[in-house]
């Protein structure tokens, strides 16, 4: 079950509207409240306009539409009238009941003369900026240098984000619609001459082959296209952050975005891309790749450091030098519980107050985490339910998992110590060899859009490994990583080395 691939989609369910004309799609809609159809003319009505007036800009529809088309009435013999009379350009005059259906839940006004009931007019009179909020800076993915631009929930935005900085005709966006009823648009956005079309082609025949009715975000897109459903890894990069993506594009990544969603997805997808920060490329590349070592130690520190402690204290004590164990038997010299017991308790407890203040809002989350874990952490330890020591590690341990930079690897990362710690209280150092066999097995059966997950660790890249753990410097970056397998692996022309005297003026 862990190593399942995603299962194959059946038959699509076949959605289409069933009304034959747009009289019964009109009656049909006049159920919902929202839903308003009406005559200008109060005697001799020959026109009717139907809308939902809670995606109609009600401003635009009463200042604009309404009021010239009250002028103007008796100018009006036909639909095609329309178009001479509103002063708007997005008027679509069509017989086809999908498209009148279509416009209405994108808020157009339907204009049908009593005359001939089988043709009407849309009048767009949608407002795209209604509900969308407009300050676009990152919350998650906070950086201290470098831009603070991030995406919002609108698509015509984030595109325009994204084509504003890439000033190619290389950049392309290919728009997919998916959900048989929500009609959410999906776009698949790549580097011509640079992406491989490989990539291109997957991500587009799985978004193509999605048979789902309602898709609501990029996150459940990510679950619906990834190369495997039932792993904790994520097998896409997600994140808010406009310059994380230019690059990605720029590497030949493929980038997906989704309407309604603050999020890109970028595959495919390898395990060390997850500890590397936009940030990183604004810092000198000694202190980025410092950094950078640093977060995954931290990822490594968070998993094993209580699965060793239990594996040591419980089967291993021997290798505990003298001069520490004296200091561990006097904190464990009250504790009624064995040590994977104890750890189990603290990590919940840590567990607990996370949830607990990401859950309430923001000044009230973070009294609760600082006190909450003072508090108990100083009764736990007073009450003789933990040691000192092991309050230390798990503070600790917690504190590293928050040094991942995406947030869905950091989830990760904190499910990942649980089965370390029960092995390692059932068979000590051997227990938790096994359990890193069967993850490192597993991670190399994972892909992301058909390209293995630990590349370039494996298969191994030569070269690749140059900037995984550590950034190069700028000068050397010329050409692109070998394992993406770009298209145009050159980026630009290194700088020689000049003399740096060399130009000066001297005197």
């Amino acid at each position: 079950m862990f190593f399942r691939k995603r299962p194959k989609q059946l038959n699509k369910i076949n959605y289409e509207t069933k009304e034959s004309s747009i009289l019964e799609l009109l009656e049909k809609a006049k159920q919902s409240s929202d839903f308003e159809t009406f005559s200008p003319v109060e005697k001799n009505a020959f026109l009717s306009i139907s809308y939902y007036k809670t995606l109609v800009d009600m401003d635009l529809f009463n200042r604009i539409f309404l009021k010239n088309l009250k002028e103007k009435l008796a100018s009006i013999k036909n639909l095609a009238d329309l178009k001479s009379i509103v002063p708007i350009d997005s008027i679509l005059i069509t017989q086809d009941v999908k498209e009148v259906e279509k416009g209405l839940y994108h808020g157009a006004a339907v204009i049908h003369l009593h005359n001939n009931l089988q043709e009407c007019a849309l009048v767009g009179l949608s407002d795209p900026r209604l509900g969308k909020r407009e300050v676009n800076e990152t919350e998650n993915e906070f950086s201290v240098i470098g831009p603070k631009i991030g995406f919002i929930e609108d698509l015509s935005t984030n595109l325009h984000l994204l084509r504003s900085q890439l000033i190619t005709s290389d950049l392309i966006f290919e728009e997919f619609e998916v959900g048989t009823r929500s009609k959410t648009k999906v776009v698949v956005a790549h580097l011509s001459g640079v992406t491989n079309p490989d990539y291109v082609q997957t991500a587009r025949q799985r978004i193509q082959d999605l048979d789902i009715d309602v898709l609501y975000d990029n996150s459940q897109l990510e679950e619906l296209i990834s190369d495997y459903s039932t792993t904790p890894f994520p097998l896409f990069i997600n994140t808010e952050r406009v310059d994380r993506t230019i690059y990605s594009l720029i590497r030949g990544n493929v980038v997906i975005l989704t309407d309604n969603s603050c999020y890109a997805l970028i595959g495919p997808a390898a395990l060390m891309n997850f500890f590397s920060t936009p940030e990183d490329f604004y810092l000198p590349w000694v202190v980025a790749s410092f950094f950078r070592i640093i977060r995954i130690f931290g990822m490594l520190f968070s998993i094993f450091v209580t699965s060793f402690y239990v594996a040591i204290l419980t089967y291993h004590f021997e290798i505990v030098p003298k001069d520490l164990l004296g200091p561990i038997i006097f904190s464990r010299a009250n504790v009624p519980f064995p040590p994977v017991v104890e750890v189990l308790f603290l990590e919940i407890t840590i567990e607990l107050l996370r949830e607990a203040g990401a859950r309430l809002p923001t000044k009230i989350g973070q009294t609760l985490g600082i006190v909450g874990g003072i508090v108990i952490g100083q009764a736990t330890v007073q009450a003789a339910l933990t040691s000192n020591i092991l309050l230390i590690l798990v503070a600790l341990g917690a504190l590293s998992s928050f040094t991942t930079p995406i947030y869905k690897m950091s989830n990760t990362v904190r499910l990942l110590r649980y089965p370390f710690i029960l092995l390692a209280a059932i068979w000590g150092g051997f227990g938790i060899y096994i359990g890193v066999i069967f993850l490192v097995t597993h991670l190399l059966r994972l892909k992301s859009l058909g390209s293995p997950y630990l590349l370039p660790l494996s298969p191994y890249r030569k070269g690749g490994l140059s900037n995984t753990f550590i950034r190069k410097n700028d000068f050397h970056k010329e050409k692109r990583n070998k394992f993406l397998r770009a298209l145009s692996r050159k980026r630009f022309n290194p700088i020689t080395n000049k003399d740096p005297e060399e130009g000066l003026n001297s005197e």
